[in-house]
C-alpha cells in the first residue's frame, strides 16, 4: 500500500495533473452551486474533453468535480433554500433557517469544514480497504462476476425515489439498450437497424442525453427558484472555524455512515446524509431544534453527504461496480482510455487507483481553501438565469456528443437520450438505473455466457460456487425484501381496515 501510494504521489506530481486537479475543483464548484445541474451532469459534460488527455489527469479531474461539485451543491441550498443537488436538501433543512438568522457565513463554514472532514476519512478507510477488496476479487470467475453484477442491478434499485417499480423499468430499459450490437460471445448482430450501431450505442452520447440534457429540459420547465431576496453581504467564515470543534462525535460517527453507505452500490449520497441526520436528531437532547437552524443538522449531513463519494469508489475500483451515477462516469471514462476497473486494476494500473487516492488527499486541503475564500463567488454563481445555463450546457453536451467520435448519429443519440430522459424524469423514473444498467449489463451477459461455456451450459454451476452462491442469495434478499415489506404493509392496511 504505502508501495502505491508512493507510485501515485510521483504520477500527481507534474504541472499537467495538478492543473488538472485544480481546474476539477473550479468547474465542480460551480456545477454544484447550479440549482438543478448535478455533479453527474457536470461530469458527463467535461468527460468528452479528457479524451486527448493522458488517463491519470483525466481520471484526477474527473474525481475532483465529483468530490467539489458533492460539497458545492450546499452552497445554494443554504443561502437560497435550492440545493444543487438532492442529497444537499437535507442540509437546507438547518442550513437556510441559520442563513435567515444572518449566520450564513457559520452555516457555510460548518458545511466546508465538515464536509472536508468526512471526505478526508472516507478517503482514508478508502485506501485501507480498496487494496483488499481487490485482492479477494482476483479469485473470482465467471460465475462470481455473473453474481456480483446482478447484485449490483439489484441494489441499483434504490435509486429510483424509493420506487422499487420505476427503478425495474429503467433496469430494464437499460438492459434492452445493451443488447443492441454485436453478440459478446459469438459476434452475430442484434437489433442492429444502423450500421453506426454494430458496436452497440454509443455510451457516452447517451449518458450525456439521459443525465445532461433531460435535465436541461426540466430546468426550463420549472425555471429556477430563488427567494427573491437581495443578499447584501456576509459574515467572515474565518471567525466560524472553531465553531465545528464541538462536533466532533457528530464528524466521526457521520463519516462512517457516511463511508459505509456510499460503498453500497446505489444506496447514494442521499440516503447517507439522511440516515446521519437521522441519527444525530435522535441522539441529540433537544432533537426539536433541528430543521430550525441547528448548525449540527448541518455537520451531519454535510459530513454524511461527502464522506458517501470516496465510499463510492470503493466498489469502483475494486470490483468494477459503480456505486453511484457519478461513479458509472467514472467507469465510462476508464473505458474510453482502455484501462479496465475492477480487481485486474491493480495489478495492471496501479497508478490509477493510488493517483485518484493521492489526488483526493491533495485536493480536499484545496477544495476547502477555495471554498473558504470563495463564498461570495459562488454565492454569485447561484443567481445565473435559467436561461443562460441551459444554453450553455445545451452547446457543450451536443459538441460533447459529437467529438466523442466525429459522428452526428452521436448527437442524434444524445438528442434522444435527452427526450426519452426527461419523459422518464415526468414520470418519476430517474436515468440512474439506466445508465448504471448499461454498464453493470455488458459485465453480466458476458460472465453468464463465459459460465455456461465453462460448465456446458449447466445453471447449477452459479449455486454450485460458495461465493457465488452467497452473492446470488444476497442479491435475491436485496431485490425481494422491499417487495415483501410492501405486501406486509398492504396486508395489514386491509387487515385493519
Amino acid at each position: 500500500m504505502i508501495e502505491g501510494l508512493l507510485q501515485g504521489l510521483i504520477a500527481i506530481i507534474s504541472v499537467d495533473v495538478i492543473l488538472a486537479l485544480c481546474v476539477g475543483i473550479a468547474i465542480g464548484y460551480m456545477v454544484g452551486s447550479l440549482p438543478g445541474l448535478t455533479t453527474a451532469v457536470g461530469m458527463a459534460v467535461v468527460l468528452p474533453f479528457t479524451f486527448a488527455m493522458d488517463p491519470i489527469s483525466a481520471m484526477v479531474m474527473l474525481v475532483a468535480i465529483y468530490v467539489a461539485g458533492d460539497y458545492a451543491a450546499a452552497i445554494p441550498g443554504i443561502l437560497v433554500n435550492a440545493p444543487g443537488q438532492p442529497a444537499a436538501a437535507i442540509t437546507a433543512f438547518d442550513g437556510y433557517p441559520m442563513r435567515l438568522q444572518g449566520k450564513a457565513g457559520e452555516a457555510l463554514t460548518l458545511s466546508i469544514l465538515s464536509s472536508g472532514f468526512g471526505a478526508f476519512v472516507s478517503t482514508l478507510l478508502l485506501i485501507v480497504s480498496a487494496a483488499g477488496l481487490a485482492h479477494i476479487a482476483l479469485a473470482f470467475g465467471p460465475a462470481e462476476y455473473f453474481a456480483l453484477s446482478l447484485l449490483g442491478l439489484a441494489l441499483v434499485t434504490s435509486l429510483a425515489s424509493g420506487s422499487m417499480t420505476r427503478a425495474v423499468i429503467g433496469l430494464v430499459i437499460g438492459l434492452m439498450v445493451v443488447t443492441i450490437g454485436l453478440d459478446p460471445i459469438s459476434g452475430t448482430q442484434r437489433y442492429v437497424f444502423h450500421r453506426g450501431l454494430i458496436e452497440g450505442v454509443p455510451f457516452l452520447p447517451a449518458l450525456i442525453g439521459l443525465f445532461a440534457l433531460s435535465e436541461v429540459f426540466m430546468m426550463l420547465e420549472r425555471s429556477l427558484k430563488s427567494s427573491g431576496e437581495r443578499i447584501q453581504s456576509l459574515p467572515s467564515p474565518w471567525k466560524s472555524i472553531p465553531m465545528i470543534f464541538p462536533y466532533g462525535r457528530t464528524l466521526g460517527r457521520s463519516s462512517i455512515i457516511g463511508f459505509l453507505i456510499g460503498v453500497v452500490p446505489g444506496a447514494g449520497a442521499t440516503i447517507a446524509s439522511l440516515v446521519s441526520y437521522s441519527v444525530s436528531k435522535r441522539l441529540s437532547k433537544q432533537p426539536d431544534s433541528f430543521g430550525t437552524g441547528n448548525p449540527e443538522g448541518v455537520v451531519a449531513s454535510e459530513t454524511a453527504n461527502n464522506a458517501a463519494g470516496p465510499g463510492a469508489l470503493a466498489p469502483l475500483l475494486s470490483l468494477g461496480i459503480p456505486g453511484s451515477a457519478s461513479a458509472a462516469i467514472l467507469i465510462g471514462a476508464l473505458m474510453i482510455h482502455g484501462i479496465n476497473p475492477g480487481p485486474m486494476l491493480f495489478a495492471r494500473n496501479p497508478e490509477i487507483p493510488y493517483a485518484i487516492f493521492v489526488s483526493l488527499l491533495i485536493g480536499l486541503p484545496v477544495m476547502m481553501l477555495i471554498g473558504l475564500l470563495g463564498t461570495r463567488f459562488w454565492v454569485q454563481i447561484t443567481r445565473l438565469s435559467p436561461a443562460l445555463v441551459s444554453t450553455v450546457v445545451t452547446s457543450v453536451c451536443l459538441l460533447g456528443a459529437y467529438t466523442y467520435d466525429n459522428n452526428i448519429l452521436s448527437v442524434w443519440v444524445t438528442v434522444v437520450g435527452g427526450i426519452l430522459g426527461y419523459i422518464l424524469r415526468k414520470l418519476n423514473i430517474h436515468p440512474a438505473p439506466i445508465i448504471l444498467a448499461l454498464v453493470l449489463g455488458s459485465m453480466m451477459e458476458s460472465n453468464l455466457r463465459r459460465g455456461l461455456r465453462v460448465s456446458g451450459d449447466d445453471f447449477t454451476y452459479f449455486v454450485s460456487q460458495p461465493l457465488s452462491a452467497i452473492i446470488l442469495f444476497c442479491a435475491f434478499a436485496v431485490f425481494i425484501l422491499p417487495m415483501a415489506k410492501s405486501l406486509v404493509s398492504v396486508f395489514k392496511t386491509k387487515r385493519f381496515a
